[in-house]
């Protein structure tokens, strides 16, 4: 298979790649963006070229043949080496501008980020954001995103980046229903109406504490978003665990006991080895952390809320360089 090898180009790896992993041709040609028998046409042409078949067709689609997995196989590295290219160029930018992709979750666009983001551009205005909402980790060496804002006590190995604070956890009720929050023992609590997490996002440990100490026949109401968790307790459906710097900024919620530490998070700003040098990306992580580090009283629930307790500090953590 040396000598036609000359003639193929990248777009005919991609095409195949695409094939193998779509196991079809029309599949493989909306992901490529081209129509199904421009994909067959070209697939006839690459395997006249070659000599050789590359996909066999089976009941449950192609199958790539032994030479259809050697190319395939190809195409990967070539596709990664491309990647780690344009990536190591990307870190080597002279001035902080052009469009900079960041993937956090809802809550922390909606209730902290989109004022920082909005006061970064102003800052910055030759910069771009192309924000990207996503409870899932998205693969930054493949530059699905540039740069990472998740709570998480595990950031990945893969990433470097800081810590920038710490999120506290507390149980909240309508402020309606507990005139005086503090006076009710913890464990008069649990025969209140519940409203938690769903059990797809069974990996948080407000799901996990719900779990172990609320009776199921008490949660009167479930939702697989923290936005959504912190309506249904303002609305008086049941209590709950809530993100301090949500729950305080609510005049209509009052916390029902102290921050648990076992509940709380790490905010870590994180993004590739080759990226943390670039301009765009170190300008854009040095503005969130010191912005965010303003916030951090609320953030790390040391304000106190709105009911009263007395309220111990949580301890800040030094910012890691990853």
């Amino acid at each position: 298979m040396g000598e036609p090898f000359k003639d193929l180009a990248w777009d005919d790896f991609r095409l195949v790649k695409a094939i193998a992993d779509a196991k079809g041709l029309p599949a493989a040609a909306a992901r490529l963006g081209i129509n199904h028998s421009t994909v067959f046409r070209r697939l006839r042409q690459i395997e006249a070229a070659l000599g050789v078949a590359l996909f066999e067709r089976h009941r449950l689609g192609y199958v790539a043949t032994a030479a259809g997995e050697e190319m395939v196989a190809l195409a990967d590295r070539l596709d990664e080496d491309i990647t780690a290219f344009t990536r190591k160029v990307s870190g080597r930018e002279l001035s902080p501008a052009g469009e900079l992709r960041v993937t956090t979750n809802d809550t922390l666009l909606v209730h902290l980020l989109t004022p920082l983001f909005a006061a970064f551009l102003r800052q910055c205005p030759e910069m771009r954001l192309d924000v990207v909402l996503s409870n899932q980790p998205l693969n930054l060496s493949k530059r699905d995103a540039d740069v990472a804002i998740r709570a998480t006590d595990n950031p990945p190995e893969t990433l470097v980046g800081r810590r920038a604070a710490r999120i506290a956890w507390a149980l909240y009720g309508r402020a309606a229903d507990f005139p005086d929050p503090g006076a009710i023992p913890i464990e008069r609590l649990f025969d209140r109406p519940w409203v938690a997490l769903g059990e797809d996002l069974a990996a948080m440990k407000a799901v996990r504490f719900v779990r172990e100490h609320v009776p199921p026949e008490r949660i009167a109401y479930r939702t697989n978003t923290v936005l959504g968790l912190g309506e249904a307790v303002e609305a008086g459906i049941g209590i709950g665990h809530l993100p301090c710097f949500i729950a305080d900024a609510r005049p209509g919620l009052v916390r029902l006991a102290e921050p648990d530490p076992e509940l709380a998070a790490d905010l870590w700003l994180l993004t590739h080895p080759d990226l943390r040098h670039a301009p765009r990306v170190r300008i854009f992580l040095d503005f969130l952390a010191a912005e965010i580090a303003r916030q951090r009283r609320l953030i790390e629930g040391s304000l106190g809320g709105s009911s009263g307790l007395s309220l111990p500090s949580v301890i800040s953590p030094e910012p890691s360089a990853g």
